[in-house]
């Protein structure tokens, strides 16, 4: 994957600008180290393909440079992800990433495979940065960046209910690992 954020990187210097509030697309094929036995993109694939539309946004937008100058780390903090249909060995499909919007903890994403114009799969993410002194949020983030979230960009109450239920402890409190039933 890191030769892959590197050639996405090479090309968003030469592709348009955007906002993080647009639509970012990557048009990709499935290849040999998408793929498991079945000859499908492995369905752990799609989050590192996702990774890659992130990276794609925040390259174009200028929103990397910020992040580097600050030296803030992107991380995701909880992710789900639907199946529709397989994208096979060698298929051609765009990567469809769109900035939903935020609460006060994280940036939520949702994210589009798409094959001829019809949704393979779909994913939820939700992210943050971190800093060497913990989070960063989201306020200072958008200050940093020179934005304000657009006002119909509303997160859906049900993706905000499913990352808080989904949540584990912040990594400075005790998070046992105990069964339950």
């Amino acid at each position: 994957m890191i030769f892959r954020v590197l050639m996405v990187y090479l090309r968003s210097k030469k592709a348009p600008r955007l906002s993080m509030f647009d639509t970012g697309s990557l048009t990709m094929r499935a290849t040999l180290t998408d793929v498991d036995f079945a000859m499908h993109i492995n369905n752990g694939m799609y989050f590192s393909i996702f990774d890659l539309g992130r990276f794609d946004l925040m390259f174009r937008s200028g929103v990397w440079d910020v992040m580097r100058k600050n030296k803030w780390t992107p991380v995701v903090q909880t992710e789900t992800i639907t199946f529709r249909k397989s994208v096979e060995l060698g298929k051609k499909f765009s990567q469809e990433t769109r900035l939903l919007g935020m609460d006060e903890k994280c940036i939520y994403f949702e994210q589009r495979i798409v094959v001829k114009g019809e949704i393979y799969a779909r994913a939820y993410i939700a992210t943050r940065m971190t800093s060497r002194k913990g989070a960063v949020s989201n306020e200072e983030i958008m200050k940093a960046v020179g934005l304000e979230v657009p006002k119909d960009r509303v997160v859906p109450q049900w993706l905000l209910d499913w990352r808080e239920n989904g949540a584990l402890p912040g990594s400075r409190k005790p998070a046992p690992h105990n069964w339950i039933g």
